[in-house]
Parts: structure tokens; sequence; C-alpha cells
């Protein structure tokens, strides 16, 4: 598969389903929530009406990407998303980063979502490498993160400046042979099939997906701005990942 193929990705807590125009709104209240900016950070910038319909109405056209919207099974409401971008073709590598709102936080919901994402980017898109950054006063995340598998690789001293303090961005990231290992248990279960790992994950093409053909990673057609921070960021909000369980 390629990322050009937008999914919908089904676990036990969660489905992982494309975006649509229709979920600018919700995801305004959720980039707008105090909690999600104190660990993604300001966007620099208004988010209008307009400028989320068009950002997110226009994700499930890039090649070069994949955003997911993070919804609750029961009813469908829009918890969050999980992104995979930043990708590099030739190292089969990307970035990944996730935010979810109120609503989604403490039900294992993150922790389900990350597991999916990442497993889709190793078990059906190839890759060998997923990366993260996130800030080091974000704790909740990062036990999530080790959780599923990611790892430790070092500290980016006060890159940024928080409330009148200097904040570190701890990275971190996970390779497709440890992946292979655990399936984002290490603690357990490893070399277990996903099916049979919390949050199995069951591919789905999303309705009316048309395939378009592959290309390197380049700048978004979509008129919003995207912020690239110092590690290589590219979101519609500045961010180092804030998750919530």
């Amino acid at each position: 598969m390629a990322f050009s193929v937008k999914p919908v990705l089904t676990g036990e807590r969660t489905v992982l389903r494309p975006f649509t125009e229709a979920d600018a709104a919700r995801m305004g209240e959720i980039v707008g929530d105090p909690e999600v900016r104190r660990f993604t950070g300001s966007p620099g910038h208004e988010l209008t009406p307009e400028l989320l319909r068009s950002w997110y109405g226009s994700r499930s056209a890039q090649p070069d990407r994949l955003d997911l919207a993070v919804t609750d099974p029961a009813d469908g409401e829009v918890l969050g998303e999980v992104v995979l971008h930043a990708w590099v073709p030739e190292e089969r590598s990307c970035t990944f980063r996730t935010l979810i709102g109120a609503r989604g936080r403490g039900r294992g919901i993150g922790t389900e979502a990350t597991r999916l994402i990442v497993g889709y980017a190793f078990e059906e898109l190839g890759l060998h490498r997923v990366q993260l950054d996130a800030y080091a006063f974000n704790d909740r995340a990062l036990r999530v993160y080790e959780k599923v598998g990611f790892v430790r690789e070092g500290v980016r001293r006060e890159v940024e400046r928080r409330d009148g303090v200097w904040v570190d961005e701890v990275l971190m990231a996970v390779l497709d042979h440890e992946w292979a290992a655990h399936r984002g248990h290490p603690g357990g279960r490893a070399g277990w099939p996903c099916g049979r790992c919390q949050g199995s994950m069951t591919v789905t093409p999303a309705p009316g997906a048309v395939p378009i053909a592959d290309r390197a990673a380049g700048t978004s057609a979509s008129p919003m701005v995207e912020v690239t921070s110092r590690s290589g960021r590219s979101t519609p909000v500045r961010t180092s990942s804030s998750i919530g369980g």
C-alpha cells in the first residue's frame, strides 16, 4: 500500500478513519482545548472556520502523508487525530504525531490509536522507522509512547520558551524489526500477530478512496499554513504530540 490509500483502521476502543470537511468544527474545538494547547503549543495564527474546513477537507487528497480522525466506535464522535507525515521515501521513514481531546482521555484510546497507525506504518506501508518528538514535561504522552515500543533516542535541550521557562524536547523512534518483535507490546505478547493484540487492527479502504500516483514528500496543496519546527514537524498547529491514555 501507499500513503495515497486512506484506510479505516478498526480497534476495540476506537476507529481511525479519513477526515472530511465536516470534521472541521469538532477538530477546532479539540485544538482549542487548554490541555491540548499546553502540550502542543499555540498555532501562531488564527484557525478560522474556513481555514479548518480547507485543511481537514483536503487531508484525503494528500499522497505523501496520512491524517486520520480518532473516533468513538459507539457513536462516531471525533476525539482527536493521528498523523504520519514528513515522509522520506528513500529512508522509508516518517514522523508521527497525535492529539486527543478531553472526551477521549483516560480511556486507553490514545494508546490504541497509536498502536493502530504505527502498526499500519510498518505492516502495510513497509516503513523502516517511525519517529516523534514530545515536550519533556508531557509525562503522560511519553509513558504511552514507551508503552507501545518507542525508544528514547535523545533530548533537545531548551528548544522553546513556554510560560517563561525553557523546555526540553524528547526524541523517540521505533524501527521495523523492533515492531515485528513486539507489535506494540514491548512488555509482553512479543511476536503475537497483530490480530491478537489489544486494539487488533482491521484495515478497510475508505469508501470512495482512489489511490493516486505516489510522489516524494513535498509542500501540501492545502491553503492551510503548516508550521515546521526545528525538529522537522509539519503541522497545522505547532506541536509536540499530545495524548490522553
